[in-house]
Order: structure tokens, then sequence, then C-alpha cells
């Protein structure tokens, strides 16, 4: 498995975004209103990825009081770090989308209302994108020997 390249992530954000602008300018009025729970969900997932991503770290380390870590939990996670990269980046672009269309309809209180929340679900999915990102990096074994001995 390659790791994940974040240019590739951007573009996913970028062209994701634009299709989900031109979709919510023409739909906007029969959309219902953006939740806000997205936020702190999202914000949970990333603080548990990047928990993990620093106690399997420790572990491939084997830094002291830290037991040794199984191959196959380190492939799990390191997938479930890239899957979370690759589902954020789409998420993100769908909230750049709203927040694209919403900024022109600044003035008007609903779509202020939903711009806010709208860039607090794309900045929420950016850092789970970071934290997806920390645990893919976390799950790659050291390249020399050396690195392998305790600290």
């Amino acid at each position: 498995m390659r790791p994940t390249r974040p240019g590739l992530l951007v573009g996913i954000i970028v062209v994701v975004a634009l299709i989900a602008w031109m979709v919510v300018r023409e739909f906007y009025a029969d959309l219902p209103i953006v939740p806000w729970t997205a936020i702190p969900t999202v914000l949970l997932l990333a603080l548990g990825e990047a928990y993990s991503g620093w106690v399997t770290k420790a572990r491939i380390d084997r830094k002291p009081d830290t037991k040794p870590v199984e191959p196959l939990a380190v492939a799990r996670l390191a997938a479930l770090g890239k899957a979370s990269a690759y589902v954020g980046a789409v998420f993100a672009g769908v909230f750049g989308g709203f927040v694209l269309h919403t900024v022109q309809l600044f003035t008007r209180e609903t779509p202020r209302f939903e711009f806010f929340i709208a860039v607090g679900s794309l900045l929420a999915f950016v850092v789970l994108i970071a934290a997806a990102l920390f645990l893919e990096h976390a799950c790659r074994i050291p390249k020399d020997p050396e690195d392998q001995r305790p600290r």
C-alpha cells in the first residue's frame, strides 16, 4: 500500500467542491438546512485517529512501557487512515461547495447561518484529513534495524 498523496486529496476537495457548488446553486431552495452535528462528530473521529496514531507510533518504535503491536492491527489502522483521508476529502469538498454558494447570499439570515456551519464542517473535515494522514504515517515501519532499538 502506498502512502496517500496530499496533492491528490486537495484535488479531490477542489473537484468535489465545484461539483457541489453547481448542484447546490441549482437546488439550494429544496435542500434541508445543513446540520451542525457534523462538526463535533468529525472532530471526535479526528481525535480518535490522532490518538491511535500516537499510540501506534509509540508501540512500533518500542517505547518503554508499551507492548509490541500486531502487524495485522497496524495494517488495519493504515487502511482506516487512508480511507478516512479520502472520505474526509470528499466531504470537505461537499461543504466547500456549500461555502462557495452561501457566501454569495451572506446578507440573508438562513444562508449566513448555513455559511458558518459549512465553514465549521469544512474545517472539521480538514482536521480529520490531517489526523488520518498522521495515523497512516504512524503505521510505517522503520527502515533501518537500528530504528527498532528502544530509545
